[in-house]
């Protein structure tokens, strides 16, 4: 990925007639944000040493090591609107001091021993899609701070078909490990919108879920066994069977994470045969109720499709599933609300899951489109991150949040975020489209997922700020989880009080002085270290069916120690 946007200059996407006229008309934008180029970007100068280099150095290997601008500006930053508004502006940006690229556990293991004695703070790194700020380079109370980028962990090993099992290294991206995968006939599934980019020891720090999660599940549920290495130690969290009652799942400490506990390295999964048939239907609901009504109906009938997922009035008013079509209305003349169904497996298991859902939608109110508006959100379904970058340079602001809650609380919810969001968007005058879809469904509730865009203004940074923290503190006191699948980061850390309870945060301090006792290990991130108080506590810990993941950790170094 280019350190600037989201993907690489190539993905560029140009605006639609349709899509300037909707930000110059419906929501005054005017004033183009243009981007610097990385020989214009100032970043903070190296607090390490030449003997520190040397000493890495000599544990990884010389060409596995860097100070270049070019390997330590992609790892400053994720991919969060905040963070990519940084690099457009004249300040200097913190980085990390040095890209350190570890190739077995060992390694690994000497790294963190090293920033142990040295007292030099660790960010992992996988593929740098963290859109909280899951990889700010913080360093807190010491006195430098390195990525540990894991590129070179990048084998499928240990394939088991007839039990559906492998074991991944966390470097892997999605789309590398699903061809490795596909030699041996089989795949994960697994799709969140980072996954172009997105790392499977991502994917697992994070507790991700992807857009095929009401057929496979989230991917901390696929997890088997991890391989984590902690300032103290090599461990595998896991079991080495189906199913056990052994205690506690040690795995689930690491699980969501953030890297705060240990850097995971391998991880072993549950795959499954490449589906042999797809099928796709839409459907138009007249209400956003209505379509919410079906959709938990379904869901709880246990029709199961592989995708299932609604938008609201607005976001299908403005054809947001169709990234190059948005803004125009598509063959299918709709209104209302559109829900998107498809059905991965066997044909006649496909055909049966269907038919059943199929009938279920349209006796709930749906109106069936056919198969073109879902095919054509699957075909374009990773473009928006990528259209991101274009509506920044003409000037917008355009960010996304998200959260979940019971059935029964969605529509309070809904409105409350909402309003919130309005309210600190629009205050001075201008306006905000403000967008929601349903794209996770379980059987006791759903994740609600924002879609803003409107004009950045003067100070688009403050602008966003104040937005997220009056939609986060609107989630908090209404029954929301802070965070379904995009993790905590920086951003949602002022909430975990009102998620887990300042008992819960306790005993995450008591495994981290355990695991990593001189807190090298991402510092500032997830939960707060200290033992004050914290601010943005809501109603007490959010009830919801779901909590945390999206894709933060990887490619980085090639043999030449040139970025990839």
């Amino acid at each position: 990925m280019e350190f600037n946007l989201w993907g690489t200059p190539d993905e560029a996407k140009d605006l639609s007639a349709s899509v300037k006229k909707m930000l110059h008309k419906m929501l005054g934008v005017t004033e183009p944000s243009p981007r610097r180029e990385l020989s214009e970007v100032r970043l903070s100068p190296v607090q390490l040493s030449d003997a520190d280099l040397a000493e890495l150095q000599g544990i990884v290997g010389a060409e596995y090591v860097s100070t270049q601008q070019e390997q330590r500006a992609p790892r400053a930053r994720g991919k969060s609107y905040l963070d990519l508004v940084d690099w457009r502006l004249d300040q200097v940006i913190a980085a990390p001091d040095a890209v350190v690229a570890p190739g077995s556990e060992e390694e690994v293991l000497a790294v963190l021993q090293w920033c142990s004695q040295q007292s030099v703070a660790v960010v992992p790194f996988g593929g740098g899609t963290s859109v909280v700020g899951g990889l700010s380079p913080l360093a807190g109370d010491h006195r430098a701070v390195i990525s540990v980028d894991l590129a070179r962990f990048d084998q499928c090993e240990d394939v088991d078909a007839e039990s559906g099992l492998a074991t991944l290294g966390a470097g892997l991206s999605g789309p590398h490990a699903e061809m490795l995968l596909a030699q041996h006939g089989l795949q994960i599934g697994h799709f969140p919108q980072s996954f172009p980019y997105a790392s499977i020891g991502g994917f697992a720090a994070t507790r991700s879920s992807g857009q095929n999660s009401a057929g496979y599940g989230r991917f901390d549920e696929m997890v088997r066994e991890l391989t984590v290495v902690t300032p103290k130690g090599i461990l595998h969290p896991g079991q080495a069977s189906p199913a056990t009652a052994a205690g506690p799942q040690l795995k689930q400490l690491f699980l969501g994470s953030e890297g705060l506990f240990g850097i995971i390295t391998r991880v072993r999964l549950r795959v499954h045969p490449i589906p042999e048939t797809k099928l796709y239907e839409a459907f138009s609901f007249p209400t956003f109720a209505d379509g919410v009504r079906a959709l938990r109906t379904v869901e709880q009938t246990g029709a199961g499709p592989t995708v299932l997922r609604l938008s609201d009035e607005i976001e299908s008013s403005v054809n947001l599933t169709s990234t190059d079509k948005i803004g125009e209305q598509d063959e299918s003349a709709h209104t209302g609300c559109l829900a998107i169904t498809l059905f991965e497996g066997t044909t006649q298991h496909a055909q049966s899951r269907h038919q059943e859902t199929r009938a279920l939608m349209q006796r709930l109110g749906g109106e069936s489109l056919g198969e073109g508006p879902a095919r054509k959100w699957e075909e374009g379904r990773f473009g928006a991150p990528v259209l991101r970058d274009s509506l920044m340079d003409a000037g917008a602001l355009c960010e996304t949040l998200e959260t979940a809650t019971d059935w029964s609380n969605v529509p309070r919810l809904k409105k409350a975020v909402g309003e919130a969001l309005a309210k600190a968007l629009v205050h001075d005058g201008t306006p905000a489209l403000i967008m929601c879809h349903v794209s996770h469904v379980y059987a006791e509730g759903c994740s609600l997922y924002f879609t803003i865009v409107g004009a950045a203004g003067p100070q688009p940074q403050a602008r966003w700020r104040a937005a997220k923290q009056a939609a986060t503190q609107a989630i908090a006191d209404n029954g929301g989880t802070v965070t379904h699948h995009h993790a905590v980061g920086t951003d949602h850390l002022p909430w975990m009080d009102a998620e887990i309870g300042a008992l819960g945060i306790e005993i995450l301090r008591a495994v981290k002085r355990e695991v990593d006792p001189e807190g090298i290990l991402n510092p500032g991130k997830t939960f707060d270290l200290s033992a004050q108080s914290r601010v943005g506590a809501g109603n007490g810990p959010a009830a919801t069916p779901a909590a945390s993941g999206a894709s933060t950790l990887s490619p980085a170094i090639d043999e030449g120690g040139e970025g990839q």
